[in-house]
């Protein structure tokens, strides 16, 4: 009883009247058993003397006995025919239906409350459960825009760094280019010097000509003999010099669209034949590049982010082998699949390294050496073509990337 909420208590406490229970009664079955019980009229009064049923005015010579409740009369029953034990039975029976039907109400009233108690309980839990809700519906928003923004700055942070690597490789293939035309260019500069010198010696023949002097002797005079003879090879050395400079400039194009979003049908042999002549300038001296390409479809995709993925590994590979070894570049179709292989025979990637090449800034390199985005980038353009990259590597026997890509 001491854990009753107080409103519980004081449905145990209320106390009934006793026209509020008769009315709980059916009147007119009452009346006739009560006229059955006692023999004749009878009167029902409240505690204050107001009747209830029967006569409104008391009746002569009638008895009247008490009707308790809870040990308090609530009021009286009055019969002038009834004898004692009758005037007694009528309101012990009284007394039982009063006290059935004030337990009814009480019952009632204790079930309404806890019914009233239950819901409005319900209606605070509701009500916090609501403003629960809204507090977590604004605080998710709050996260997702949080998440958007954060996706923006990743986003644009990728796209940076994507940048940097490009231009870190743009950097080295520059130097490896430069290296690469200079030589040609070097020999046509001379050449030209020198064809300089050999018009120079024809403008003298024709002068001495002018002038009446024997042209034989003049002719002798000059070697124009191994002129004319030096002079075709000089041309055919100028003519095979720029045309390697053509070349090379034909295959940079290949590396000059890096940034198109478009992708079209392309031969994979001819980005590793492109990135291969673009990388045979960085070749140390001693190192061979040997190309095995097999038979490969023409693929969709975006050939300047592959000649980029290509180029990276080639990188790598030259930079992996010493004097005397080897960089070998392969492709062919298995399972539905284009394989493409760059591998080494160089110093290998140590076992403790392995795990950790595709970390974004990972590098083994000193400070200022590699940005350590190459294999990430890699990584990443092949997994935008729907492709895998494998490594295979010990340390001392060197180092093969394999690159699937589908066909479909």
């Amino acid at each position: 009883m001491n854990n009753m909420e107080p409103s519980t208590l004081a449905a145990f406490d209320r106390e009934f009247g006793l026209a509020e229970l008769l009315a709980g009664i059916p009147r007119e079955k009452l009346q006739k058993t009560l006229v059955l019980l006692l023999g004749g009229a009878f009167r029902l009064v409240d505690a204050n003397g107001a009747a209830l049923i029967g006569a409104a005015a008391p009746m002569s010579g009638a008895r009247r006995a008490p009707l308790a409740l809870e040990l308090e009369p609530i009021g009286y029953l009055e019969c002038a025919c009834a004898d004692e034990s009758r005037l007694q039975s009528g309101s012990l029976m009284l007394e039982l239906l009063l006290r059935g039907v004030a337990r009814y109400k009480m019952a009632s009233g204790l079930h309404l409350e806890a019914v009233q108690a239950d819901f409005e309980k319900l209606g605070r839990k509701h009500a916090a459960l609501e403003e629960s809700e809204a507090r977590y519906k604004a605080l998710s928003e709050q996260l997702e825009q949080r998440v958007r923004e954060q996706i923006g700055v990743i986003e644009d942070t990728s796209r940076q760094l994507y940048q940097a690597e490009k231009l870190a490789s743009v950097g080295r293939l520059a130097a490896g280019v430069a290296h690469e035309i200079n030589n040609p260019i070097g020999f046509v500069r001379s050449n030209l010097s020198t064809s300089l010198s050999y018009v120079a010696k024809f403008a003298a023949l024709g002068a001495a000509l002018k002038a009446g002097q024997p042209g034989r002797a003049a002719w002798n005079e000059l070697d124009l003999d191994f002129v004319l003879e030096d002079f075709g090879e000089l041309l055919q050395e100028s003519v095979t010099g720029a045309d390697r400079v053509a070349h090379i400039v034909a295959d940079l194009k290949g590396f000059s669209n890096v940034d198109r979003g478009e992708e079209e049908m392309a031969d994979l042999n001819d980005s590793l034949r492109q990135a291969c002549s673009v990388i045979e300038g960085q070749l140390p001296r001693g190192v061979t590049l040997v190309r095995a390409l097999g038979e490969i479809p023409r693929i969709l995709c975006l050939p300047g982010y592959l000649n980029q993925a290509f180029l990276n590994l080639l990188e790598n590979a030259v930079q992996a082998v010493a004097d005397g070894g080897e960089v070998k570049v392969q492709s062919q179709c298995a399972d539905n699949e284009i394989l493409i292989r760059i591998s080494d025979n160089g110093c290998g990637i140590p076992d403790d390294v392995l795990p950790r090449i595709f970390e974004p800034f990972f590098t083994t390199r000193d400070v200022g050496q590699g940005t350590g985005l190459g294999l990430p980038v890699v990584r990443d353009i092949v997994q935008v073509h729907g492709g895998r990259v494998e490594v295979e590597s010990h340390a001392g026997a060197g180092t093969s990337f394999t690159i699937h890509l589908p066909i479909n």
